[in-house]
Order: C-alpha cells, then sequence, then structure tokens
C-alpha cells in the first residue's frame, strides 16, 4: 500500500513512552490483513509509535478510527478530512436526535484524529490544521442547527424551508437564526482541543409564528445545540460551548435578538468587544441575515476618525485586558513549568492583543487591515507600514511555534489546556512531542520567542499605563495582572485578588465584570467605563485595606447601582484617591452609613466634593434661601431634605472617622435640624394662611427638647418637639383665607403640618422621626398647645421627671417675641419654688424604677447600663432643680456645660464635674460609633472596623487610650462604677447593682 505518511527520520516526533507505543502497535496488527502490512512499513511504524508513545487520546483514536487513519495513508490528509465531513453533507438534518448526535460525534473522531496525523507529520501547516479544525466544528454546528430548526417547525414554532436533502445551508436561509463564530473558531484559528465561542442572535419576525414569543423558542434553540453538541456519550463529545461572549451575558438569555444586540453595541459596547468583533462571521442559520447584523454595527467596531479618545480607548483594552509592564518587576524571569503559553507574558495573547490593537486603530480607514486571522493581519500591518517588519516577522514566528506547542499540550489527552508541565518528565514529554532533542533545545527556542514577544509588546504600549500598580504605585503595591474583560476568570486575577485579601476572588471578578458590561447605569458611557479601568487597581487597593473587602465591595456595588450618571464620580475618585479611601472605609466600616449611602447616593457628592469637613462651616447655610426662593411648598421640602440628608451623612462619616469628636458632631446635626425647621417654619405656615387666613395676634413656636433642645444629636437620633401657640384672647377666628377657624382648631390643625413636613419620606428620604411624648398631655392630647396652659401644667402639675426635661427644653423657630415668653416660662417652671426639696428623691426614685422596668439591651447599651449616661444626665438635670433657686446660673440645656456651671457654682467638686463629663463624651461617643457601624447589637464584640473606628474615636477621652476591646471595656467599667458612686452621693441611693462598683 503506497502511504504519504513521512519517514521517522523526518518530522514525526520521537515517543516519550516507548511501551505505550508498542501497545498500539499490538493493538493495530490484531486488525485485518492491510492493516496489519501497514503497521509493519516504516511509516506506519513510525507514525503509531509517534501516537502511541505521546499522546494516549491520539492513541484510542487511532485503534476507533482505523479506517480514517488506514484512508489518510493511502490519499493524503486532504481527501481523507474531506471523506469524514462528507456524511455531514448528505445525512437528513431531519434524522432522530441520537442518529444525528452520533454522526456529528464520528465526524470529530475522524476529523481531529486526521488534523493531528496531518500535523504531527508536517503534511499540514499551522493555517491549515486550525482551518480544518474550524470547518470541522462550523460543518457540525451547522448541521446541529439544521437538525434543531426543522425540529422546531415540526413543533409548530417556526416557518423552515427545508431545502434540499442534506443541504444545512438552505435549512438556515430564512430561519431568523444567526448564528456567529466568534474567537478562535470566528477567525478560522480554531485550537486543537478548544471550545467554541458562539453568539446566537435572532430575528423574531423572520421565521416565529409569534413574534411575542420567539425569544423563548430561539433560546430553546439555544440551549439544545448546546446540548447536542457538548454531551458526552459512548460516542465521545462534539465541542464543548461558550456563549458568554453574547452581549452582557450575566443579564441576557442564551439567544438574544437582533435589535437588543445592536442597541447594546451602539451605547454600552467594550473596547474588548470591539476586538471580539474583529473575528466574528456566520458559521450556521440565516448566514446573510448574520453578514447584515455584522455590516450594521461595523461603526462600532471600525471607526473612521481616529482623535485622542480613540487612542485612549484603544489604551484600555490594553490595560483591561493583559497588563504587562511592571508586572512582577521589568526583566524578570519566566518560570518555564506552568508557564501559560496563552495568557502568560510572552504568550499568544500578548501576540493576538498586538494585532487587534493596531487593526482597531488603524483598520477604520483601511479596510485592508481588517483580516481576522492572528497572522493575516500581521502580514497587512506590516505590509501597510504600521507595524515594523522585523517585529511582525518575530511575532509570526512566535505564533506559530506557540500554537504549535498549543495543540501539542492538547492533544495528549485531548484537554483543553495552555500550561507547560510542572514537572521534568512532562516538560521532557513535551519538548519531544515538539521535536526538540531534548528539553533544554527545547527550553532555549520557548524562551528567545517569549523574549521577542515582549519585547515588540512592551514597546508598542510603553505610553499606557499598568493596569496592575508596580511596588509603592497607585495601586498601593498591588502585584499581579487584574483582567476583568470577557467573561472568564483570569486565573492571575483570580490569584491576585486572593493575595489583596479577597475571600471570594471569583465573585469579586463577576461583579466587576458587570460593571464593564454596564450593568449600572452610571457605567453604561464608554468614558465611565475608562475612567472605571484607569480607578480600578486603586479602588481594589482601597477596599483590600478594609478588615471584610468582600462586603465593602458589595455596599460599593449597591452605591454604583443607584448611581444616575457615573462619570463626574469616578472622576472625583480618579483624582483624589485620599477621598477614594475614605469612601471604601466607610463602606469598609459603618453598615449603616453604607445602607444610607446606597438608598441615597446623593450624599455622596457631597462628600466627594471635600463637603465632609464640616467643623468651620454653616451647617445649613444654604437652606433659608433655597426653601424661600422654593416656588411652592412641596419643592420646599424636597430642597429641605436633600441639603440635610447629605449633611446628615457628611457630619456622620467625619464622626465615622474620628475628625469630628462627638461633642462638634451633636453640635452641628442640632444646628442643621434648627436651620431646617426654622426655615420651613413659616413656609408651611404661609402655605396653612393661604387656605385658612391668619388667626388675629396669633403665632407658633416649635420647642426643642431632649437631645435636640441639648444640642447633643446622636446619630439617628429623633426629634423630641413641642408645638406652642398664642393668640390674641379677644380673637374668635382666622381670617383672609378660603375657610375661618377657631384659634384653638386652626393650630391644632397647623400643627401637625408641621410633624408631617419633618416626617414624610421624599425621594431624599425624610428629614427625621419627631417624638412628641414630652408635651403635657403625651400622646393622647393635642398636637399643639397654646402656651398659657403649657405654663399652667407645669406650675401646677407637672412632675419631677417633667420638670427635669424642661432643663434642655428650648425654642427653635417661631417669631422672637414668642420665643422670648417661652424662655421665660421655662425658667420659672424650672426654678419652680417649693419643688425644689423633692427634686433628688423623685429622680433616684425614677432610676431605680427605669432600671427595673427598662433594663440595658446588651454591653453596649452605655445609656440604659448602670451608671450610663441616663446616669449622668440624671445628675446635671435633678441638680438643676435643687439647687436652680439659689443658683439660677447653673440652668443650661446642654449635660457639659450645665455641670461645669454646677461645679462652678460649688454644688459639685471639680474632681467630680471632670469625671461626669469624661463619661458624658465617652458615653455619647459610643452610642454614636455603635448606631453607625453595628445598630443595636447584643454581642460584646465587634467586627474589626467597627472596632478600629470605636478605639479611635474613644483615644483623645481616656487615658491611657486602649488598645483593645477589652481594655476599653474595662476602662468603662471602671468610669461607670465612678458615675454610679457620685450619683449616690450626689442625688440618692439606688441600691447594688451586679457589675458595678459599689
Amino acid at each position: 500500500m503506497a502511504s504519504t505518511i513521512p519517514a521517522p527520520a523526518d518530522r514525526l516526533p520521537r515517543p516519550y513512552d516507548p511501551e505505550a507505543a508498542s501497545r498500539l502497535a499490538e493493538r493495530f496488527a490484531e486488525r485485518d490483513a492491510a492493516a496489519r502490512a501497514w503497521a509493519a512499513s516504516p511509516a506506519g511504524a513510525a507514525l503509531l509509535a509517534s501516537l502511541g508513545g505521546n499522546s494516549p487520546y491520539l492513541a484510542d483514536l487511532a485503534i476507533r478510527e482505523a479506517p480514517a487513519l488506514m484512508r489518510l495513508a493511502e490519499r493524503g490528509p486532504e481527501d481523507a478530512f474531506a471523506m469524514a465531513l462528507d456524511p455531514l453533507g448528505r445525512a437528513d438534518p431531519g434524522a432522530p436526535r441520537e442518529a444525528v448526535a452520533a454522526l456529528l460525534r464520528q465526524a470529530k473522531r475522524q476529523a481531529a484524529l486526521i488534523a493531528a496525523v496531518a500535523d504531527l507529520g508536517g503534511q499540514w501547516p499551522l493555517e491549515r490544521v486550525t482551518g480544518a479544525l474550524s470547518e470541522l466544528a462550523e460543518a457540525t454546528i451547522d448541521f446541529g442547527c439544521a437538525h434543531l430548526l426543522l425540529a422546531a417547525a415540526e413543533r409548530g414554532e417556526l416557518r423552515i424551508t427545508r431545502g434540499a436533502r442534506g443541504d444545512p445551508r438552505a435549512i438556515g436561509k430564512g430561519s431568523g437564526l444567526i448564528v456567529l463564530g466568534m474567537g478562535k473558531l470566528g477567525g478560522r484559528e480554531l485550537n486543537y482541543s478548544s471550545d467554541v465561542d458562539l453568539m446566537v442572535l435572532y430575528d423574531p419576525a423572520a421565521a416565529a409564528y409569534h413574534s411575542d414569543r420567539a425569544g423563548a423558542c430561539y433560546v430553546r434553540l439555544a440551549r439544545d445545540l448546546v446540548r447536542l453538541l457538548e454531551e458526552r456519550t459512548a460516542d465521545g463529545y462534539v465541542f464543548r460551548t461558550d456563549l458568554r461572549l453574547r452581549p452582557d451575558p450575566a443579564a441576557t438569555p442564551l439567544a438574544v435578538s437582533v435589535n437588543a444586540a445592536i442597541v447594546y453595541y451602539e451605547s454600552m459596547g467594550q473596547n474588548w468587544e470591539r476586538a471580539a468583533m474583529i473575528k466574528a462571521r456566520p458559521v450556521a442559520g440565516d448566514r446573510a441575515l448574520g453578514d447584515q447584523f455584522l455590516r450594521e454595527i461595523r461603526p462600532f467596531v471600525w471607526r473612521r476618525h481616529l482623535d485622542f479618545a480613540a487612542v485612549a480607548d484603544i489604551h484600555s483594552i490594553k490595560r483591561q485586558i493583559h497588563a504587562h509592564k511592571g508586572h512582577k518587576g521589568a526583566g524578570a524571569t519566566v518560570a518555564l513549568a506552568g508557564h501559560d503559553v496563552k495568557l502568560g507574558r510572552g504568550g499568544i495573547r500578548e501576540i493576538e492583543f498586538t494585532a487587534q490593537v493596531l487593526q482597531l486603530i488603524w483598520g477604520g480607514r483601511d479596510p485592508g487591515l481588517r483580516d481576522p486571522t492572528t497572522l493575516g493581519a500581521l502580514a497587512a500591518l506590516a505590509g501597510s507600514g504600521k507595524l515594523d517588519r522585523r517585529a511582525a516577522a518575530d511575532l509570526a514566528d512566535a505564533y506559530v511555534f506557540l500554537r504549535n506547542l498549543e495543540h501539542r499540550l492538547q492533544m495528549v489527552a485531548d484537554r483543553q489546556t495552555h500550561r507547560l508541565p510542572e514537572d521534568a518528565a512532562g516538560l521532557d514529554r513535551i519538548a519531544g512531542f515538539m521535536g526538540f532533542p531534548h528539553t533544554e533545545a527545547f527550553t532555549a527556542a520557548f524562551m528567545d520567542h517569549l523574549a521577542r514577544v515582549e519585547r515588540h509588546y512592551g514597546t508598542l504600549f510603553e505610553t499606557a499605563p499598568a493596569l496592575s500598580g508596580e511596588e509603592g504605585g497607585p495601586a498601593g503595591g498591588v502585584a499581579g495582572n487584574l483582567v476583568f474583560t470577557g467573561v472568564d476568570d483570569d486565573p492571575e486575577t483570580l490569584a491576585t485578588l486572593r493575595r489583596m485579601g479577597f475571600a471570594d476572588p471569583a465573585s469579586v471578578a463577576a461583579m466587576v465584570r458587570g460593571w464593564h458590561h454596564g450593568r449600572p447605569r452610571a457605567t453604561r458611557s464608554a468614558r465611565a467605563r475608562e475612567l472605571l479601568t484607569e480607578l480600578m487597581p486603586m479602588l481594589l487597593a482601597a477596599f483590600a485595606r478594609q478588615s471584610h473587602p468582600d462586603q465593602a465591595l458589595v455596599r460599593f456595588d449597591a452605591v454604583l447601582m443607584r448611581l444616575p450618571a457615573g462619570v463626574q464620580v469616578l472622576s472625583l475618585l480618579h483624582r483624589n484617591p485620599a477621598m477614594l479611601d475614605r469612601v471604601a472605609g466607610i463602606l469598609g466600616a459603618a453598615p449603616q452609613l453604607a445602607d444610607h449611602l446606597a438608598r441615597n447616593v446623593a450624599a455622596l457628592d457631597g462628600l466627594l466634593a471635600g463637603a465632609a469637613a464640616p467643623a468651620g462651616a454653616d451647617p445649613a447655610a444654604a437652606l433659608p434661601a433655597l426653601i424661600k426662593e422654593a416656588r411652592h411648598l412641596d419643592e420646599a421640602l424636597e430642597a429641605a431634605r436633600r441639603i440635610a440628608t447629605a449633611r446628615k451623612f457628611e457630619i456622620d462619616a467625619a464622626a465615622l472617622e474620628g475628625t469630628l469628636d462627638t461633642d462638634t458632631a451633636g453640635e452641628l446635626r442640632s444646628d442643621l435640624a434648627d436651620s431646617a425647621i426654622a426655615a420651613l417654619l413659616p413656609r408651611i405656615a404661609a402655605d396653612f394662611a393661604e387656605r385658612y387666613g391668619r388667626v388675629p395676634g396669633g403665632a407658633l413656636a416649635v420647642l426643642a427638647m431632649g437631645k435636640l433642645g441639648g444640642r447633643e444629636m446622636l446619630p439617628g437620633s429623633d426629634l423630641d418637639l413641642v408645638v406652642l401657640y398664642d393668640h390674641d384672647p379677644e380673637a374668635t377666628e382666622s381670617s383672609g383665607g378660603r375657610r375661618s377657624l377657631a384659634p384653638s382648631e386652626y393650630f391644632i390643625r397647623l400643627a401637625p403640618q408641621i410633624v408631617s413636613a419633618i416626617t414624610a419620606p421624599g425621594a431624599e428620604g425624610r428629614l427625621w422621626e419627631v417624638d412628641m411624648r414630652l408635651r403635657p398631655s403625651g400622646n393622647k392630647g393635642p398636637v399643639a398647645i397654646r402656651l398659657s396652659s403649657f405654663e399652667q401644667y407645669h406650675r401646677e402639675n407637672a412632675w419631677t421627671w417633667e420638670r427635669m426635661a424642661l432643663t434642655r427644653a428650648r425654642p427653635i423657630a417661631g417669631p422672637p417675641a414668642l420665643k422670648r415668653r417661652i424662655v421665660e416660662v421655662l425658667r420659672a417652671s424650672i426654678l419652680k419654688p417649693g419643688a425644689a426639696e423633692s427634686a433628688l428623691a423623685d429622680a433616684a426614685a425614677m432610676r431605680v424604677r427605669m432600671l427595673k422596668e427598662l433594663p440595658a439591651e446588651g454591653p453596649w447599651d452605655v445609656k440604659a447600663m448602670p451608671g450610663g449616661l441616663i446616669e449622668v444626665e440624671f445628675i446635671a438635670q435633678a441638680l438643676q432643680l435643687r439647687h436652680g433657686p439659689a443658683h439660677p446660673e447653673v440652668l443650661a440645656t446642654t449635660t457639659r456645660t450645665a455641670l461645669a456651671r454646677l461645679g462652678k457654682a460649688g454644688v459639685l467638686p471639680a474632681e467630680e464635674v471632670a469625671a461626669l463629663v469624661t463619661a458624658d463624651r465617652l458615653w455619647r461617643t459610643v452610642i454614636g460609633l455603635v448606631r453607625l457601624t453595628q445598630g443595636r447589637t447584643r454581642e460584646a464584640n465587634l467586627p474589626a472596623p467597627a472596632t478600629e473606628a470605636m478605639l479611635r474615636a474613644v483615644a483623645p477621652l481616656l487615658d491611657p487610650a486602649p488598645v483593645d476591646l477589652p481594655g476599653l471595656r474595662a476602662q468603662m467599667q471602671a468610669i461607670a462604677g465612678t458615675v454610679r458612686m457620685i450619683f449616690e452621693r450626689r442625688v440618692g441611693r439606688l441600691g447594688p447593682v451586679a457589675g458595678v462598683a459599689e
């Protein structure tokens, strides 16, 4: 029998495993006489030895498909390959599914064997090998689609022209189905064991009987195609498939409508998708419709004008796909063992990317540069002068070498691998399989190609900033590549994320890919995605520095999802790394603030603009003007909510970071509420007057009590308010409106309007919650109280605790004259003659009752705990009631001020004043930090970010500053004990309380 197989002295690889080679020869000799004769010939023996001694997979194929191997020996690879695919051109696509699946797998086995032998024997160059594998894939996909389209027609879902028997292309014509080959398949450069990248599109109006249900039909077809190709049976499998190169794969079905795809590419298409589309071509279904789609998106891929922005776009592809310069230090040695010949330094990806980037830069002007193959593109670029000829030659030589090496790696066991073996024996096998006499010769050739690729690649992108931060660079010393393009998890990216401290690198990578895909509205513009690419190293480094980086990044994702636009925010973060660190710190440490930021992204604007350095600023300077110029009340309320929401966030963030102490933060929060209510009250009253007129001599004021009255507001504090009014005693009804009301009814109706304005939710949330239980009637009576009734109640009927509450009351809104009268009433009620003697005993009795009925909720409830904030405040309030008549100068609405005045008057010794003021500040600091970082908690331990924030905040208050939570808890216990002793010494005995020193 004549043979076209080359002799061993030619190019067949030497057998690495002689015993395996002998076993294959023995098994082949068990076949018919012709097979035995061929196996005994020098050419046949050499081939079987090479296959059996290097590749268990090819050895099995040689036995199973011996007739195909014999045809190859007799007629050559071209005829043998054509005969392997011939059944796909003659078989009936309408055959049963099992028969179609078996036929496809038979074609795959025979064609794969023929291509491998022609490759190993040097009969086919690389371009023919990859082209043949691509032809095989296209033929099997086309036949499979024809079968599935006929099945859909039989189900009554599609109108299909059956066409000539055995003609898949005729069946696909007019079917509305587009199957694009992407990647290596699209470029006719398929790997030996590659999967096939497909994009399935459809035109719902083309063939579907019901266009509204077309999507489900084509999605089912895509799913069935994947199953038909991938399913492993006794006959093997056809191809692994990957449909993730479709538009936004995480959010779209397996099949995407043509219109949706066009809209995506025109509005949100990314740079790497432009590069991917260079190789796209129809491989099945309605090819004419596929070509029409590619023509439609041609402007997206090929840009006619090359301006600065376009150059920046091209450079951003480099930064996204493969950061190289500076990675692990320029000139670092590449380790041979385990090197990835595709993604590693100097590998296939760098060659492909060099060609694609230059094509994208110049291909819009010169259609001759749009060759989808890598070798063709390199030749065209060199011929047009867009790439140095020496560089093009070096890159082409390296590409052929590395692709051949890639094929040998995959031929061993039909594995989709690109990594060299880790062990010496494995490297020796591959060196021999490549035709080298020993590993050293292979290593020298391999390293030479890698060095040339690396040099040319680095020269091309020498002006592009690296994605991975160099040591000490903007990314904070992060090493390793960060690749978030495409659909695959890049191994180096996952390894880098893991080294940075992320617990779930795959989830982080998927999240970031979603940002690049434009899932958040904020990243749907090209400029936003460019900024995101530039920002990514710094951003990830900033979040990696948090104690729980994954959680912090998820919170940032929530913020990003709510942003209406991203360019401004991303630009500010990009230009201001310190602000990025600040945002990451807030999101990492304070879930409450993170949730607020996610719900109210407008708060981010003020924070990024640097407005959160509020110590010397008017907390709401713009509020009165904004509210006054508003066209109507609703607009005024929205302005107030917008300013207040942003301002509260800024103050809380600064308190969390330790740039604001608790006293200043409390004053700023209180001043903000004062300003908002004072500015809104006239607008609300005027709006009410349009309907009901005005009461002669009438006026209304808002009285602040509690934390707002004391200007000690904490994060999340509600407003303790009382609404007071007065009017001319002779007035009988309002006048000047559409309807008149009696004075009492007028103000009783007006007061809820004020409360509603403060508490009603809007686009920016609500201003504050309001608590009105401190009015004389509690929750039972009218919201508004006439001043004379208020005065009478506190003169005749008020309890001691109500008079204690008055020590922190102050009017914050209303006409000046009415506010002055309220101050006089408050002062007279606090200094009521004859009530001072019982103040201390009543306060002690009330505290005993609270300890029994309202105990502390966990170890961080420093307000209610023995020796906590309530007892500090009770000391200040009860002593003001007791000693105020003799020393009215001790009255003050702020606790620490009242304590200082009590000390100055000789009521409290200086050491007790100092201890109580320290306790007051410490307890408010702790409460504020717990609210910001945890909310309510019964756990003694706090997460690391909360612990760090807590220790940072309390450090200025304690000497020595605590270094850990146990140390802080011990100091807190000692301070609580001191407060308790002062309380019992100055107010009254409470009895023993567990855990507090006597």
